[in-house]
């Protein structure tokens, strides 16, 4: 590291879990994030301000004015703008020193895991169970670290999934695609319930990175914002489950 990025990252380097090595793991990571919205948002640029050296955004939607309230990485300005590009200038104007890959389309199977296969970890921030399960699928395929997020109104939720062949998969918490309507356009949701789980994914994308602390792997962290309670579940890994079985 040169100078610059000693005093930019300086806070950081000082914890002793992080210290120079850490920082230069961070460095010379890749991750790979999936949705620009509301916990997307947080997770950039939390990431891009810690010294991610290459993110890579994929999201195929336009900043809407309906956005804005909890979208925290787009500006009025960007309205109509497509939040890939959106994302990157304001994440430059806050890290120039990072690598930013921008996809601005919904991926196939096969381009999903091609992306999958050159990140470090995963974050995946979308609002529908399809997208979900087709990055879970690609993650335990290519054994990538996954850190899963969702809120919707006052509630939110995190977890990580190693996919090292021993814990659960997120297929093994849920089954199927009706179990639960995530989307804020239809259920609403308050602004800093996004900031607040976005917040935790890019803790636990670092930590994974770093190799500090325990990670969420085989648990479910639940944020009841209303009552600003907090509850740890255990996840098991699920014998019958059609993606990470045996």
């Amino acid at each position: 590291m040169n100078d610059e990025q000693l005093l930019r990252y300086s806070r950081q380097i000082m914890l002793p879990q992080i210290d120079v090595a850490g920082q230069e793991k961070l460095l010379a990571s890749t991750m790979l994030l999936i949705g620009l919205g509301g916990l997307g948002a947080p997770v950039a640029l939390y990431l891009a301000a810690a010294g991610i050296g290459h993110l890579v955004l994929v999201d195929f939607d336009q900043v809407d004015l309906s956005n804005l309230q909890r979208q925290i990485v787009h500006s009025t300005s960007d309205i109509g703008r497509p939040k890939v590009e959106s994302a990157r200038d304001s994440l430059l104007r806050l890290n120039p020193e990072i690598r930013i890959s921008t996809l601005n389309k919904k991926l196939s199977d096969s381009e999903l895991l091609a992306q999958v296969q050159q990140a470090d970890v995963v974050i995946e921030g979308s609002d529908n169970f399809a997208t979900r399960f087709a990055v879970n699928e690609a993650c335990v395929n290519t054994r990538t670290p996954l850190v899963s997020g969702a809120a919707i109104r006052m509630e939110g939720q995190v977890s990580v999934y190693l996919n090292n062949g021993h814990g659960p998969c997120y297929r093994c918490l849920y089954k199927d695609e009706g179990e639960l309507d995530t989307r804020c356009s239809h259920n609403g949701v308050l602004a800093p319930v996004v900031g607040i789980i976005g917040s935790i994914q890019a803790t636990e994308a670092i930590k994974i990175i770093t190799d500090v602390g325990k990670v969420l792997d085989g648990r479910l962290l639940l944020l009841d914002a209303m009552n600003m309670d907090w509850r740890s579940l255990k996840l098991k890994k699920d014998p019958g489950c059609p993606v990470c079985r045996e």
